[in-house]
Parts: C-alpha cells; structure tokens; sequence
C-alpha cells in the first residue's frame, strides 16, 4: 500500500483531488491492477480520471468561493442598493466531469432579487448545465438526433441533459445567430475583385401539427381526418414546413465556352475555388427576410457595388418575384443565372416524350439541344421542339412534358443567356446551394420518424449553419460574451468590482 498523500491548509480545498489521486496510483500499482489488459486500464482511469478532474473544479470552486472580494454593498439595475451580505449561498453545476457545488456570498435587500457577483465572474448560466456541456450539447445536436446526443454525452463525459432540457439549452446555445452576422457585418467589407454570388432554395422538413404555417396545417387536418393507412405523395408534403436556405460566396471569374462545358475532357485550367462561403437555412422566418438578408450579406461584402454580382436560381416564380424586389429595394444591378442543371432535367423529360424506350437517341437529341441551349439559342430550341412534336403527331398527355420544356425556356429569356455568362465568367450552376440543401437540411433534419418542434428546428439548423460556414468558434465567443451581459452585467447599476470594502 502506498503512502497517502497529505495536503497543508494552504491545499486544504483541494484535498479531495488529492485524495483521489493517490487512490488512482494506489490501484494502479496494485496487484489486481497488474494483471488487468490495457484496455481494463484505460476503462478504469477514464472513469477514474473523471472524477479526478471534477474533484479539481469543486477544488477551484471553493477556492473562489473562500477569496470571494467583500464588497461593501452592491447596485443593482433596478436602482435598489443591496448591503445584506449572505455567505455560503449554493448553487449546482452539472459539468463534463460530473456535478459541482458553487458556493458565493450574496446580496440582497428587501423586496429585491438577490445578486451574486461572483456568478458574473464566473459567468454561470441561467440553469444548472456548464459552458462544456453546452458547448459538446451544440456539437453534437447539430450532427445526430437529440436522443442520440444525450447518450453519446452520458457515455463520453460525466455530464447528462435530458432530451426535453437538450432542446431547450440548444435554443439558448443558438439565440444570437442573427446578431453575430449583424456584427460581423458591421466590421467592414471583403478585400476582393471577384464575383459575389447569391444564391437560394427551399427544402421542407416534416413538422409537428401545430408548428405547420396554417395551409398545410389545414391540409393536414383533413388528410388526418380521412384516416388513411398510408399517405400519398402530396399529404407527406402537407407535414412539412418550408425552410429556406441561402448562400452567399466569392469566387474569380471562369471564362469558357459552350464547347468546353460539353466536352468530357479536362479543361487547361483547374476551376477557382470557392471562397468566403457562408450558408445557412431558417424554417422559422419567411423567405422574404431569408432573401433580405442575403442581400444584407451582399451589402456588407460590396457596400460600393463594385464587384460584378450573380444570382444563381432555379426558376421558382415567387423566388425570381422576391429576388427582383430585393434588388429594385437595395438599387442594386444583378446578374440572374438560370440553374443550368435544372435547364438539362427538363430537356430529358421532353426527350423522353419523343423517343419513348430509346435511351440513345434521347441523348443524342439533349446533347444537340444542350448545346444550343448553351450558345444562346434557347428560344429556337423551344420553337423547334414543338414543331417536332406537331409533325410528329405526339398526342396531348406525352406532349406536356415538352410544352413544359418550351415554355420554361421562352419564359426567361434573360435569365438564360449562357454564351455570354460562360464567356464573362459567371458559374451556370446551382451546386453550391443543391449541396446546402442536402447536408444543411436533409441529412439531419430528415431523419426516419423525426417530427420537428419549430423552436428547435431553427436552433439546429443554425447551429449546422455555423458549422458550414466554418463560424462556429466565433460564434461561441461572441455568444459567451452576449450571455454576459444578458444573465449577469445587466442586472448591475455600473461594472462590478468598483466599489470594494
């Protein structure tokens, strides 16, 4: 048996660390302990270690807690002065190594709420779950469900949030999303000449009833009332909530011509890689002030305009109708680009009507009109398709699909001059956003069986946003400032600290 470790009074708060270590050392050296595989040691000094760790944060809390400043009296926000003092006042901390007492003296007087300085300095939360749990809360919440979050985390750490109070803390994790970007746009523009490309989309994800806008919640009602044993493609669609997502990126300029897109050899130079990327996706808030803030983005990269500016879209007339609208409001010049790849889906449905079963002659004729679409011909490719498909006979329900197709290309004309967008450099295609849409949203928010609570869904999908955007470390910076000054400086008259005993 090895001998104790001992501790003076200088020590005195951390004994219980000490004590801890020196029963670690003792099983380690032990003789069981010698027969044991690594793997048995590494199980034991995990959870072992852990208890160590906490016992060196109770250690440091009662530390704090015992060199607390006096203060003579405190000021509070609400003009009261508070000179009752009250030592000893607890608190709990559930942290990744376990729960802590915190102990700190308070202030208070008649009819007032207490204030406790030394909450402020150690910026406790507002509930009983530390800045680590918090922050591995986020982490984790943003790649996996909220079940499979609380168990990684009871498993990994020495902390535990239930799945209700996971919800909750993440909303609070995710509360000043809008403000960081506010701020971040208020320190200034980017340093670049390149093109600034907009770009966004909508994808659903399946809600509870009542967190649906009211169409689909009416819709839903009376699809539920019906009572079918399996929902049709268009009642899925009634249980979902549209969110929006959006991106704003800067990347040089590509020339090229209509030839080189088609060819399937490599081109003499690789394409430039993208830059400055930011995403992000809200189900909470209209498309209207989705778009908004994808111009305020804009703004603040190119506040002067001088940088050549693209906006990249699928075609959705209420997108195009809010996108103009923006731009008229903001008095700013926009290229809009038709999704080239969206242009390609609907040329093979209008392949598929004329040579139904001929895979090979389909293609030949989308890659004839392909690149004529590409050369800027887009309006002859629609009148020649339906004069085919006069000639030929085509009966009315085969023939939508290319009255669809003419129709979507006479319809935008400006939108789809592509010879000169390749030949100034614009990119013609929505992938940036296409992969938003898919690993912002679907990925996590699609998960089989989950049906989203509206304050939770927008928490998440903020917290993947600034994952995406590589700002999440920002973020948590500002965000523990923020909480500051929010939970603990507010509720003062001036800065703690000023008036000592």
């Amino acid at each position: 048996m090895s001998q104790a470790y001992t501790t003076s009074d200088e020590w005195e708060e951390f004994s219980g660390a000490f004590e801890q270590f020196s029963a670690v050392v003792t099983h380690l050296r032990s003789e069981q302990s010698q027969q044991r595989a690594h793997g048995h040691v590494e199980q034991f000094l995990e959870k072992a270690g852990r208890e160590l760790l906490r016992r060196l944060l109770q250690g440091h809390l009662d530390y704090r807690a015992a060199n607390e400043p006096a203060w003579a009296s405190l000021a509070g926000s609400d003009g009261i002065i508070r000179r009752q003092h009250r030592e000893g006042c607890e608190t709990h901390l559930a942290t990744l190594f376990g729960e802590v007492t915190v102990r700190r003296r308070a202030y208070s007087a008649r009819g007032a709420a207490s204030l406790f300085a030394l909450d402020a300095t150690l910026n406790l939360p507002p509930d009983k779950y530390s800045d680590g749990l918090r922050r591995r809360l986020a982490q984790e919440v943003a790649l996996m469900s909220f079940d499979e979050s609380a168990e990684r985390i009871a498993h990994t750490t020495g902390g535990h949030i239930p799945k209700r109070q996971s919800e909750e803390v993440v909303v609070k994790v995710a509360q000043d999303f809008e403000a960081f970007y506010a701020m971040r746009q208020a320190q200034g523009a980017e340093a670049s000449t390149d093109l600034l490309v907009l770009t966004t989309d909508g994808k659903g994800i399946v809600m509870r009833h009542e967190d649906l806008r009211e169409a689909p919640r009416k819709a839903a009602a009376r699809t539920r009332a019906k009572r079918k044993p399996r929902l049709s493609p268009g009642a899925k669609r009634q249980r979902k909530r549209m969110a929006t997502v959006a991106a704003v990126y800067t990347v040089a300029p590509y020339a090229r011509n209509p030839e080189s897109v088609m060819s399937q050899e490599a081109h003499a130079s690789p394409r430039p890689t993208v830059h400055n990327k930011r995403l992000w996706a809200s189900v909470e808030r209209e498309a209207d002030a989705i778009i908004e803030d994808l111009f305020q983005e804009a703004l603040w990269r190119d506040p002067t305009q001088q940088r050549a500016w693209v906006v990249l879209v699928d075609g959705e007339p209420h997108q195009l109708a809010r996108i103009h609208a923006a731009a008229a409001r903001h008095q700013v010049t926009v290229t809009i680009v038709m999704d080239f790849i969206h242009v390609l889906a609907y040329l093979w449905d209008a392949a598929h009507s004329f040579y139904p079963g001929d895979s090979a002659k389909a293609e030949a004729w989308v890659e004839e009109r392909t690149l004529k679409v590409l050369q800027g011909q887009a309006r002859a490719v629609a009148a020649g398709m339906r004069r085919s498909a006069t000639l030929r006979g085509i009966s009315d329900k085969p023939r939508e699909a290319v009255d669809t197709c003419a129709d979507y290309l006479l319809n935008r004309p400006s939108y789809l001059r592509y010879d000169v967008f390749l030949a100034q450099g614009f990119p013609i295609a929505t992938g940036v956003i296409e992969g938003a849409c898919r690993h912002l949203v679907k990925d996590r928010m699609d998960l089989t069986g989950a049906r989203w609570r509206l304050k939770s869904a927008e928490a998440v999908l903020q917290l993947r946003s600034l994952r995406s955007s590589g700002d999440f470390e920002a973020y948590w910076r500002f965000h523990k400032q923020q909480e500051l000054q929010r939970n603990h400086l507010s509720r003062y008259a001036e800065p703690l600290f000023l008036d000592a005993a």
